[in-house]
C-alpha cells in the first residue's frame, strides 16, 4: 500500500503542476547552464549513426515512408544528434541548446518508474579540453540540481504542499559503491546510498568493475564512461531511488576509440558521426537527458509515473492502480 506521504491530487491539480514544473524547470535549467531552446528530430536514419542504442540491446521502432520507400527509426534519445547540431549551428565555447525530446523505447521495462513513452529535456554544451574533468562534471550537476530544487521552491510557492529536495550533492563512483556493498545488485546499492543522502551523483557508469561486471550498461559512443553519471533522488513515496537524469562528458577520439573496442562495436566507426569525432570535426561537450515525467513524478511525490504522462498501460498495471486509488492520465 502507498506511504502516508503520497498527496491525494486530482488529475487537474496534477495538470496544473505539470505545466508550471515544466515551464519554470526549462527557464532555471536554461539560465544555469546557458542553453538556448531548439527543434529537433523525432526520427533519423539507421546509417546516419545518429540513433542511440542506449544499452545497445534496445530494438529501436522502425517504419517507411510512402514517398521515397525510406526505413527511419524513431530516436531513442538525441545523445548524438545535439552534438552535431552543436557544430552545425556554430555555438561558442561555453554555450549549449536544449530540446524537448520524446521517443518510444518499445523495449523498456514498464512499472511504477518506466513508460514505452519518453519525454525529457535533452541537453548540450560545448566544452575544452581542459574540461574534460570530474570538477567540471561536478560542477554542472550542481547547477541541475540548483536549477530542480528552485523549481521544488516555486511550485510549493503556488500552492502545492511540497516535496523536500536536498540540494547537497553526494558523488560516489561506482566502484566505490561496490566496494562499499558488494553484496548487493547495482539497483540494491543506488537505493541503499540514496536512501542515506538523498541527492546522489553516481559517477563512471559503463565500464566493467573489479566484480567483472559494468554498474549498468551505456552506449560506447556518447559519454566517456569514466566522465558520465547518473543523477538519483530518493523518492519518499516509492522508498527508492528515482533517476532523474543520465549524463556526461561525451567522447573524444581517444575514448571512443577504446570504449568501442571493448563493446566489439568497431563497425560503427564508419557512420558519419563517428568519423567526425575521429577527424576531429565535432567540438568536445557535455550533455545529457532530464526526464520531463520523471521530475514531475518527484516534485509532486505520485506514486506511479502514468500519474504524470499518458501512455500504454497493459490490464494487471490498470487494476493494480485502481486498487490502491492511484489515477493515471
Amino acid at each position: 500500500m502507498l506511504k502516508e506521504k503520497y498527496i491525494k491530487m486530482s488529475v487537474l491539480e496534477k495538470q496544473k503542476y505539470i505545466k508550471l514544473i515544466k515551464d519554470k524547470f526549462e527557464k532555471a535549467l536554461a539560465k544555469e547552464l546557458d542553453l538556448v531552446r531548439v527543434s529537433a528530430p523525432i526520427v533519423v536514419t539507421r546509417e546516419s549513426g545518429l540513433q542511440d542504442d542506449l544499452s545497445g540491446t534496445e530494438r529501436a521502432v522502425t517504419f517507411d515512408i510512402a514517398k521515397d520507400g525510406k526505413d527511419l527509426e524513431i530516436v531513442q534519445s538525441l545523445a548524438k544528434w545535439k552534438r552535431m547540431a552543436l557544430k552545425k549551428y556554430e555555438f561558442p565555447l561555453h554555450k549549449g541548446l536544449y530540446t524537448d525530446m520524446t521517443a518510444i523505447r518499445r523495449d523498456d521495462k514498464v512499472d511504477a518508474t518506466h513508460s514505452i513513452y519518453v519525454d525529457q529535456w535533452d541537453w548540450e554544451k560545448v566544452i575544452s579540453k581542459e574540461d574534460r574533468t570530474f570538477d567540471y562534471l561536478k560542477k554542472t550537476v550542481r547547477k541541475i540540481v540548483k536549477a530542480i530544487a528552485e523549481t521544488s521552491d516555486f511550485i510549493k510557492s503556488k500552492g502545492f504542499k511540497g516535496i523536500d529536495i536536498s540540494k547537497d550533492v553526494y558523488f560516489i563512483t561506482t566502484q566505490q559503491l561496490l566496494d562499499m556493498y558488494p553484496t548487493l545488485t547495482a539497483k540494491e546499492r543506488e537505493d541503499k546510498i540514496t536512501k542515506k543522502y538523498r541527492t546522489v551523483f553516481i559517477m563512471q557508469i559503463g565500464d566493467d568493475l573489479s566484480d567483472g561486471k559494468p554498474h549498468d550498461l551505456r552506449a560506447p559512443d556518447y559519454d566517456d564512461w569514466s566522465l558520465d553519471g547518473d543523477l538519483l533522488f530518493y523518492h519518499d513515496v516509492l522508498d527508492k531511488a528515482l533517476e532523474i537524469s543520465s549524463m556526461g562528458i561525451r567522447v573524444d577520439k581517444t575514448s571512443l576509440l577504446s570504449q568501442i573496442e571493448k563493446a566489439d562495436k568497431k563497425e560503427r566507426l564508419s557512420y558519419p558521426f563517428h568519423k567526425a569525432i575521429l577527424e576531429d570535426k565535432l567540438p568536445l561537450t557535455i550533455g545529457g537527458g532530464i526526464g520531463q515525467s520523471r521530475l514531475c513524478m518527484l516534485l509532486l511525490g505520485r506514486a506511479h509515473i502514468g500519474e504524470v504522462q499518458a501512455s500504454y498501460w497493459d490490464k494487471d498495471t490498470l487494476k493494480s492502480c485502481e486498487e490502491q486509488q492511484i489515477e493515471l492520465l
